[in-house]
C-alpha cells in the first residue's frame, strides 16, 4: 500500500527560503541596514526608521533567510560617500521590485545630480505623468533603497523639505552633505541631525 501525505499539494508548493545577504553599519545619519540578493541591493533602511525592509522583501520574494554578508561592499561604498566621494553609490546595482510606475520614479531619482534638488511636480513631469504628483510622492515614500536612489533630493514646490521616511533632519543633513542649495524656509524647518 502506498502512503500519501494528507496535504500533497501543500508539500509540493513549499519552497526553500530565499537567502538574502544582510549588512549593518554606522553612518553619520544613524545605523543603516543593507540587504542584497542576486548581485543587487534590494533594500536599505535606517534602523531607527519606520520602514521594515524584511517585511517588504518577504512580500516580494517569499520566505527569506538573512545571512550576515556584504558581497557588494555596500558599507564601503557608503563610507566613501560619507567621506565626500559623492558618486560612490552611483554604480551600485539595485533591484527594487515595485510597480512599473514606481520603477519609473525610482529610475528617475538616479538622474537627479548630486548637489541639486527637484520638486515633486518636476519629478511627475520627468516620468511623463504631470498630474500624478501625489503618486510620485507615494512612490518616493516607498523607495526601498534610500540614499542610493536619492529621494532626499526631492522637495516641495515651495522649496520646503517634505516627505522623507528617515526624517526631515536626515534629509536636510544629506542635502547639506551634497552641497545642495537649501532655501531659508527649509533651513528654518529642520535642525541639523545629531
Amino acid at each position: 500500500m502506498l502512503e500519501t501525505s494528507p496535504h500533497p499539494s501543500k508539500a509540493r508548493t513549499e519552497r526553500a527560503p530565499v537567502v538574502v545577504a544582510a549588512a549593518r553599519f554606522a553612518s553619520p545619519v544613524g545605523e543603516l541596514a543593507a540587504y542584497t540578493h542576486q548581485g543587487a541591493l534590494c533594500a536599505l533602511s535606517f534602523l531607527s526608521g519606520r520602514y521594515d525592509p524584511l517585511a517588504v522583501l518577504s512580500a516580494r520574494l517569499g520566505k527569506i533567510e538573512t545571512r550576515e554578508a556584504d558581497p557588494l561592499d555596500v558599507a564601503g561604498r557608503f563610507r566613501d560617500y560619507f567621506r565626500g566621494e559623492l558618486d560612490a553609490l552611483d554604480s551600485l546595482p539595485v533591484d527594487t521590485g515595485g510597480t512599473p510606475f514606481q520603477r519609473r520614479v525610482w529610475e528617475a531619482l538616479r538622474t537627479i545630480p548630486v548637489g541639486t534638488t527637484v520638486s515633486y511636480l518636476e519629478m511627475a513631469r520627468r516620468v511623463g505623468a504631470p498630474d500624478a504628483v501625489r503618486a510620485v510622492g507615494a512612490a518616493n515614500g516607498a523607495n526601498p533603497v534610500a540614499i542610493v536612489l536619492p529621494c532626499h533630493r526631492v522637495i516641495g514646490s515651495n522649496g520646503r523639505l517634505v516627505g522623507y521616511g528617515g526624517g526631515l533632519d536626515r534629509k536636510r543633513w544629506l542635502l547639506a552633505h551634497e552641497n545642495a542649495p537649501i532655501t531659508p524656509a527649509a533651513a528654518a524647518q529642520a535642525r541639523l541631525f545629531r
